[in-house]
């Protein structure tokens, strides 16, 4: 609890302070992170012209390099090598320096500069100083451009006396930028960084030998930048194939008290405790909200051409939308102008712990769905791969499925994988952290209006792509809420034959007027999907039967990617959008009842709004 609340503070405090709004996330529980926690961040920028794109590269022998930003001490020294050592019961003491210190003031004054000196066409090259602090950026920006630099330590602005060459190397002290500027545009830099109150050095400049370093006179590195920029030699590890777990259910669990241990775990409950915290509105791009699949973003400086019958089509559905206060609006804006940005953002433990490749994949599919669901085609994504001590073969068995898995279904969506990073050993005197892939996804859409994860009570329940129903794969628990809560073990559900086909079609249906609510079926299953679309204002009636050999738990909580649950008022159009993309299956009715009615194999459940409102907000329960 202290941990979870402290990470939450700690992204309120410092986004909300640099006018950054978080739109989206996850919030995954497991037993093995307790000694190793995981906090995975991605942030998404834009940039209105590509004559402004600022890379990585060095450019030019003779440019000279800036140190820009807060002053250089010694916290953060040795983060990067801290982040990859397997923890002692006593590293909350013994290894505090190794803890950077962030101020978000001072990150939003470097942003405000950074434009600055871009604006003017000042800067070369650019790279954040992150791991591994100076050193590490330094040298990756020449080792790209096929250079070397020169640079004197003792150059660097600093807050604390006395430091050392290997402190002013890689202290990982925050909120500084390595910038690349010719010659004659420094005096123009210095002037932009002291208007915002940031210190900045001359520490070197770039040149076409060797990456060299002094301090104090003395020459303390002297090598290819090549070498420290990606030279390092590959390990060919030995690993060992994860093994498939075999079926092994709980005795039989009365489906109501299923309901509720599933519907209301930490790990499918509400998470609006924690991203009511966030300022996600700041900048009034914000069209759907956190709590949703997707967030919708609306980038007005992009306009997207669009047909008058396709603004006229969605015109009762855009009405409805402002009537009921969704979103940004700008005098007479339409949401269907510009272009909307969606972010799907999340991993799941219990998935790549039961299968690391299978649940990978699934993670890269469900984010996708849950950006398709708002109309988006995906477009790019980043990643984290988080590991433990990849020098043990299972942990590196493990590691191999999740890097295997992502890189499978994301070609198979045609969606690049751009950027990420990995973090390897984390252990704690408990074991290792389940292998666990986190994937930040992007998708693009001609505007901002999207259809909502909550019924509106008017139309049918279809469910789509549930592969069991069809009869083609068997159903499965592996991996799920359920077998977290009663015990049990099961291999992993199988993803959809033509996931991309499926994709394609959902963006397709999730743009049509007729469709009045999406939501994807993943996390809980079938059971959380419903809860969530529940409200005091409209409810569902649902009745459904398990395919044979199936089961009412495997269809309620199985946990298969690539499924969503769409209210149409036409469900013809949607059996033909994804007709040979994915199964579509009658579930029932959306209606003004407030309440989910659901028969399964002729047991029933019923539910009403309060009642699973209360299930669903046990975190702001325990913390309040």
């Amino acid at each position: 609890r202290y941990l979870f609340e402290g990470v939450v503070e700690g992204i309120s405090h410092y986004g909300n302070c640099i006018g950054v709004p978080t739109v989206a996330g996850s919030t995954a529980f497991h037993g093995d992170y307790e000694g190793n926690p995981l906090v995975n961040v991605a942030c998404v920028g834009l940039i209105d012209d590509p004559d402004r794109l600022v890379t990585a590269e060095a450019q030019a022998p003779g440019n000279k390099l800036l140190l820009v930003g807060n002053s250089t001490g010694r916290d953060g020294l040795g983060g990067a090598s801290f982040a990859s050592e397997d923890l002692a019961e006593d590293a909350e003491t013994e290894d505090r320096p190794a803890v950077q210190v962030g101020d978000p003031y001072t990150e939003k004054l470097l942003v405000e500069a950074n434009e600055a000196l871009t604006d003017e066409g000042l800067v070369q090259s650019a790279r954040d100083l992150g791991a591994a602090g100076l050193g590490g950026a330094s040298s990756e920006l020449v080792a790209l451009g096929g250079l070397g630099a020169t640079i004197e330590l003792t150059n660097v602005h600093e807050r604390e006396p006395n430091m050392n060459a290997v402190e002013y190397l890689l202290a990982e002290s925050q909120e500084r930028m390595c910038y690349e500027v010719r010659p004659e545009d420094v005096e123009r830099v210095h002037e932009i960084a002291d208007r915002y109150g940031l210190g900045s050095s001359v520490i070197g400049e770039v040149t076409d030998g060797n990456y060299v370093c002094t301090f104090e006179g003395e020459t303390v590195v002297d090598a290819p930048a090549e070498f420290l920029g990606d030279g390092a030699p590959f390990n060919d590890l030995p690993a060992e194939e994860p093994t498939e777990r075999e079926r092994d259910l709980p005795e039989s669990v009365d489906l109501g008290e299923a309901f509720e241990a599933v519907v209301g775990s930490p790990n499918t409950a509400s998470k609006e405790w924690v991203y009511r915290q966030y300022d996600h509105e700041v900048q009034v791009r914000t069209a759907t909200p956190p709590g949703d699949d997707a967030a919708v973003m609306a980038v007005r400086e992009a306009r997207a051409a669009r047909s008058a019958a396709d603004r006229s089509s969605n015109a009762e559905r855009r009405s409805a939308n402002y009537s009921s206060g969704q979103g940004p609006r700008e005098g007479g804006e339409s949401r269907e102008t510009g272009t909307g940005v969606a972010f799907s953002s999340g991993g799941d433990p219990n998935w790549t712990d039961a299968a690391p490749y299978e649940g990978a994949r699934a993670v890269a599919l469900e984010n996708a769905t849950n950006v398709a669901a708002k109309g988006a085609t995906p477009h790019a994504a980043v990643d984290c791969l988080n590991g433990g001590n990849p020098e043990k073969p299972d942990v590196y068995g493990g590691f191999e499925g999740i890097v295997d898995g992502l890189a499978d279904m994301c070609s198979t969506l045609d969606v690049p994988v751009v950027g990420g990073n990995v973090s390897l050993y984390n252990d704690s005197a408990t074991g290792p952290i389940p292998p666990t892939p986190t994937l930040a996804l992007v998708g693009v859409k001609d505007g901002y209006d999207a259809p909502p994860m909550a019924l509106q009570g008017e139309g049918e329940l279809l469910l789509v792509g549930a592969r069991s129903l069809a009869g083609d794969a068997e159903a499965r628990l592996g991996g799920s809420e359920y077998l977290a809560q009663f015990g049990g073990t099961d291999r992993f559900p199988e993803s959809l034959a033509d996931p991309d086909t499926f994709v394609d079609a959902l963006v397709e249906v999730a743009n049509e007027a007729s469709t009045l609510a999406t939501h994807d079926v993943s996390h809980g299953g079938l059971a959380v999907t419903l809860a969530e679309m529940v409200s005091e204002k409209a409810g569902a009636s649902v009745d459904l039967d398990a395919p044979t050999g199936g089961t009412p738990e495997a269809l309620l909580f199985g946990e298969q990617a690539g499924r969503v649950v769409v209210e149409t008022t036409d469900p013809r159009s949607v059996r033909e959008a994804f007709d040979g993309a994915a199964p579509v299956y009658d579930l029932g009715t959306a209606d003004d009842s407030g309440a989910l009615d659901a028969t399964l194999d002729g047991e029933s459940l019923s539910y009403d709004a309060v009642e699973i409102t209360e299930l669903r907000d046990v975190i702001e329960r325990e913390l309040a």
